[in-house]
């Protein structure tokens, strides 16, 4: 069931949409905003209150990355796979993250501090190899710089 805070912030974005289903993604925002994720029985009640059907509304979850259809981590790291940031050394730092993290895509540590995700273009194919945490964008990110980066993140 959505929280009234929820309601109210989905409320205030239909207040200035041409339709009900243009919040959509919007609301899947709001949503994960407050609880990390998107569950099945949240994306019900969401589409209920935006006049979609679920499968509609999942259409539109799932082709977003950064809309979290299961648990992720306190932090979620997303690293570019674009041709850019695979020529230009994606690949070391792919594998040193696994590696230091022992998990692979898809997978969130045992302390549940992150959870690792592949994504298709970050938009700065002129700083390859590229990664994100949370909202925070890096790049070039060399397999020394890694450290640094996850130390921010507790």
């Amino acid at each position: 069931m959505l929280s009234e805070k929820e309601k109210s912030e989905i409320a205030a974005e239909l207040a200035h949409a041409a339709s009900k289903s243009s919040v959509s993604v919007g609301a899947l925002n709001i949503v994960q905003r407050h609880r990390g994720w998107v569950s099945d029985e949240t994306l019900r009640d969401v589409a209920n209150l935006l006049e979609m059907t679920s499968d509609e509304l999942d259409a539109v979850a799932t082709f977003y990355s950064f809309i979290f259809r299961r648990p992720v981590g306190r932090h979620v790291i997303c690293v570019c796979d674009s041709i850019s940031c695979w020529v230009m050394g994606y690949n070391p730092l792919l594998d040193l993250l696994k590696n230091r993290m022992n998990i692979s895509f898809g997978e969130t540590t045992k302390d549940k501090r992150f959870t690792l995700l592949p994504v298709s273009c970050l938009g700065t194919c002129d700083r390859a190899p590229a990664m994100m945490v949370d909202d925070d964008l890096y790049g070039p990110v060399t397999p020394g710089m890694l450290d640094e980066i996850l130390g921010k993140y507790t």
